[in-house]
């Protein structure tokens, strides 16, 4: 047994052990011949008998076709590693070269690169990646960015805080919180009254609401700072209602401190009728002049559907006298509803009263909805409104101008 032994371990170093190390393999089959050897001496001790033969020629055909089997799955792994670390070389060279090429490129994203059908495919791969990878980076730079003027913002507000300190700021700042609030509070006794219909919440969205609450708000600041400011009205104000409710999310423990009449009385029952107008878009009256005696209301609406005539139908039904701004008189109209914001009505109303100047007034509306000023009645420049009204973007309307620049005089209008 020993001398089959020998021969078992001059087969395998003759045979198998330079097939494995061809393909790179003797270090796994060395404890793979021990365990046999070790085997072959364990066998001989307990069951051998000296008669028996051992049938070489069988251990030599199992241990190829182990090694076989083994070699048959290494190959494919070994040719697909070999296969990544050329299509990387060859990205580096194309990096070098100067095409599109990502910097990073994961072991997946190479793998569709080397299953792409053709060059310009590849290409075509490459620079998808290339721009995503550009993307992300850009995506990093701007939130970086934005870090950054959010820590500078930080830090200008900390330093403007501590400007803020500064006694005589806060003197400052102080006493003109009380000048404006004893305006407030003598126009509360002896100003004109500005109402606010705050009956339009069941035509309105929760969105419209906050929306109009939000002009409110930005219309009761502007009065506050004004130099005779109205006497402001909310009528028709129920409590907790969506109104109330965004008044208390705006102002929150000022609310109870504004210098302003809030009831749910309604104004037909506050003041006479005769001095009441209602200020409404729809109204076929034309204001010509700011009265100082009357009393002026507005709707507190902001209507996204531009549904015509709500405001106009609850004036005629209380029997209120209505008006309209002057829009058309003064102004050179392009295409949309002459609908104003809140606060874009209480600056007009505040200039108004103020001055009496219509067109100082009016720069107050948005510069989109018109083209300039007219110093002649709309209905002599009747045709002029009708070019006006077909502005359209792009070239049709440079040849509407162009038009009308040949028509009429630069007197009629005034930038």
């Amino acid at each position: 047994m020993q001398s089959a032994n020998v021969l078992l371990k001059k087969i395998v170093r003759s045979s198998v052990l330079p097939f494995a190390a061809q393909h790179g393999m003797k270090k796994d089959l060395l404890p793979l011949s021990r365990t046999l050897s070790v085997s072959l001496c364990l066998k001989q001790d307990n069951s051998c008998s000296p008669s028996e033969k051992l049938d070489l020629d069988a251990w030599k055909k199992v241990m190829k076709s182990g090694l076989q089997e083994e070699v048959s799955k290494m190959v494919p792994e070994r040719k697909e590693l070999s296969a990544l670390a050329a299509a990387r070389e060859i990205l580096e060279m194309w990096r070098l070269a100067g095409r599109l090429v990502p910097e990073n490129i994961s072991e997946e994203q190479l793998k569709t690169f080397m299953e792409c059908p053709s060059k310009s495919a590849k290409k075509k791969y490459l620079k998808y990646l290339h721009l995503k990878e550009l993307y992300k980076k850009n995506d990093k730079r701007k939130m970086d960015e934005k870090r950054e003027r959010r820590l500078e913002t930080q830090e200008q507000a900390s330093k403007t805080d501590e400007t803020k300190r500064n006694s005589f700021i806060c003197l400052w700042a102080s006493g003109m919180d009380k000048a404006y609030s004893w305006r407030v509070a003598q126009s509360m006794v002896f100003g004109q009254p500005l109402v606010f219909d705050m009956s339009y919440e069941k035509d309105m969205s929760v969105r419209e609401v906050a929306n109009t609450v939000r002009q409110i708000v930005l219309s009761e600041g502007c009065n506050r700072r004004s130099v005779d400011p109205f006497h402001i009205h909310f009528c028709n104000f129920k409590d907790n209602s969506l109104y109330h409710e965004e008044f208390l999310k705006h102002y929150k423990e000022a609310w109870g401190k504004l210098l302003i009449t809030v009831t749910d009385q309604c104004y037909t029952d506050v003041f006479p009728k005769d001095k009441l107008i209602y200020l409404t878009a729809d109204s076929p009256k034309v204001m010509k002049t700011f009265d100082h005696d009357k009393i002026y209301i507005v709707g507190s609406m902001v209507d996204k559907s531009i549904k015509t005539g709500v405001s106009l139908a609850r004036a005629k039904r209380l029997g209120l006298e209505t008006a309209a701004l002057p829009l058309e008189k003064y102004l050179l109209w392009n295409t949309g509803a002459k609908n104003l914001t809140l606060d874009q009505m209480m600056h007009i109303l505040l200039t108004l009263k103020d001055t009496g100047d219509w067109k100082k007034a009016l720069e107050f509306v948005p510069k989109r909805k018109y083209c300039g000023f007219v110093s002649k009645p709309v209905h002599e420049l009747k045709k002029t409104l009708n070019l006006i009204n077909t502005l359209k973007l792009g070239k049709r309307q440079e040849e509407v101008r162009k038009q009308f620049a040949k028509n009429y005089s630069k007197k009629l209008r005034q930038k």
